[in-house]
């Protein structure tokens, strides 16, 4: 009995030491979160219009033919207008033939032509300029913010898991009177100062997971390569809602995502906004560790960044 006893203690003894070296190993290798440095991204050059894609190419091209083939509608109208008006004119000039046998008592009655003035067309609504020039922007990591959430069912009850950080940069440019001309340059995340409000799922997030704490893998990249329907033009003030179309990289894996997009620019020095998509996070490669009082952890993870951009002086 006493025999059996020890080897269960033994057991036991081996399984927790198992268990505290497994999370010992976690611990250190999930390091204390420190950035290696101020969080940067590359910047963009406000003197250069953006490379558009076919697809922007494309329905540029034909908003351009629509313009044009109103133009030629337009001018075509003035010219029948104006023709109208001339033969009417020449009728009213020509001289009235009076008879020579009447009386010189009798009054001459001269025929006079029924003339309507030809309606003149009303000068094209022109849009009150919006005095505000392209301009660049570039978030303020201090005043903004990124998160991800997925959920998970712990011990039986679902709950959601969220991951925040405000380590985040990038430059924006906004033309508000031809908004295809602005662009949405690299927007880096660091994705090693992630916190989810559980030191020990931290240092697994950094650790494992999404191996932040390897230099290599320290940040999470998006590369947009399209901006989809932007509104015609922008105004201070103005919610308008789009689409930003990029290539996003995570643990040096990178895929295609579309970010629906919200922004507004509250001044003429602030840019405010948000872009959310959800990713399997799988096709990352991202995997997971069991935990045995997690019995399910969702494939899906959505990705918000929210940012207050501030005007850079070029």
């Amino acid at each position: 009995m006493r025999d059996l006893r020890l080897m269960i203690i033994a057991v036991l003894a081996l399984g927790a030491g198992i268990v505290l070296g497994v999370l010992g190993t976690i611990w250190f290798m999930g390091g204390p979160g420190t950035p290696s440095a101020a969080i940067t991204a590359p910047t963009l050059d406000l003197n250069l219009l953006p490379t558009y894609n076919p697809t922007q190419s494309f329905g540029l091209a034909t908003q351009v033919n629509a313009m044009n083939a109103q133009n030629a509608n337009l001018i075509a109208t003035v010219d029948a207008l104006s023709a109208d008006n001339d033969a009417l004119a020449t009728v009213v000039a020509q001289p009235t033939s009076l008879p020579t046998d009447l009386p010189t008592n009798t009054p001459v009655i001269v025929p006079t032509v029924g003339f309507t003035a030809a309606p003149t067309l009303a000068p094209t609504a022109t849009q009150t300029p919006i005095p505000i020039a392209r301009s660049q922007y570039r978030i303020v990591p201090q005043q903004s913010e990124v998160t991800f959430m997925l959920q998970e069912t712990r011990n039986g009850t679902q709950s959601d898991v969220i991951g925040t950080t405000r380590d985040v940069a990038g430059d924006i440019i906004v033309d508000p009177v031809s908004p295809t001309n602005s662009q949405v340059g690299t927007i880096r995340i660091s994705a090693r100062t992630l916190v989810t409000g559980d030191e020990l799922r931290d240092r697994t997030l950094r650790a494992q997971i999404l191996r932040s704490e390897d230099d290599a893998y320290e940040f999470i990249e998006f590369v947009p390569t399209e901006l989809r329907g932007l509104p015609p033009t922008i105004g201070l003030g103005q919610l308008y809602r789009f689409e930003i179309v990029g290539d996003l990289t995570i643990r040096g894996a990178t895929h295609d995502v579309a970010f629906a997009a919200e922004a507004m620019l509250a001044t003429e020095e602030q840019l405010i906004g948000s872009a959310t998509a959800t990713i399997r996070y799988f096709d990352w490669g991202v995997t997971i560790p069991s935990i045995p009082e997690i019995s399910s952890i969702a494939p899906d993870a959505q990705l918000t960044i929210s940012f207050i951009a501030n005007r850079v002086e070029n």
